[in-house]
């Protein structure tokens, strides 16, 4: 695995692991016609780390995901997870007939949390996002953007130590998704989150994450690893991020190339 260099995580944030895969193998159907997505993964996240996950196109990100979720079972190996998990999706996935604040409060109706108290933390959480002047607007009235920051306000209402994000910015323009970058990292630092992030977006692996693991090509296998030593709040056109980036890319296009072979 290639480390590019050390990382400096912030002193607040503890050693211990939130996310634990050993050699974790996962195979879709039976027989002949089945495929293997991921073979013999091992993978550690630590308790406050922002991990950035990228690779080919079919390559396991996703699936990754799930697994750790628990929305899918392991073929074979561990997965350990300390804590609770929220999934955040590509899509906000917000329900038209209720408003922001509703659909925030439905989360936290699903968590059992007493209705007199439903309101006042479904306020708590769009203010945490910056939404405090549109909580009553409907999914419609609201930006792309916006209806992810609900889709996060809600992840958030699960009460998660884990964030699991699907490329969650993927269909956002730049200028959006840049200052959304700015959101999640805010609201990852003040929240004490541990997040794993999947993109196919190397700039944005090396603008958020604290370190960046690359998948190989179907059936995914760890290929590399990069640790980003860049100080924080940072730009995506930073002379620093780019150069992860690229580094990224290279070893991406190595990738692709060994698949397309």
């Amino acid at each position: 695995m290639v480390d590019v260099a050390p990382t400096s995580l912030d002193a607040t944030r503890t050693r211990a692991a939130a996310v634990s895969l050993r050699d974790v193998t996962k195979r879709y159907g039976n027989g002949r016609g089945s495929v293997l997505a991921l073979d013999g993964v091992s993978l550690e996240v630590q308790r406050g780390e922002f991990v950035c996950i990228v690779g080919a196109s079919g390559c396991g990100k996703s699936t990754l995901l799930s697994l750790v979720a628990g929305l899918d079972p392991v073929t074979s190996g561990q997965v350990s997870v300390e804590g609770r998990t929220a999934f955040m999706f590509q899509e906000s996935a917000l329900l038209p007939w209720r408003s922001a604040l509703q659909n925030v409060e439905l989360a936290l109706k699903l968590g059992d949390v007493p209705r007199r108290e439903r309101r006042d933390r479904a306020r708590d959480l769009l203010s945490l996002v910056r939404l405090d002047d549109f909580a009553d607007s409907m999914p419609h009235e609201l930006s792309g953007g916006m209806r992810q920051r609900v889709a996060l306000a809600r992840s958030l209402a699960q009460d998660a130590d884990i964030l699991l994000m699907d490329e969650p910015f993927g269909a956002l323009d730049a200028i959006t998704r840049d200052v959304l970058h700015d959101e999640i990292e805010r609201v990852a630092a003040q929240q004490h989150l541990t997040v794993m992030f999947v993109t196919h977006n190397v700039r944005e692996a090396a603008r958020l994450g604290d370190r960046i693991v690359l998948l190989s090509s179907r059936p995914g296998k760890v290929a590399a690893e990069f640790r980003v030593d860049v100080a924080r709040p940072r730009r995506i056109e930073a002379p620093d991020v780019s150069a992860i980036a690229g580094e990224v890319t290279v070893k991406l296009r190595e990738e692709v190339r060994r698949h397309a072979r």
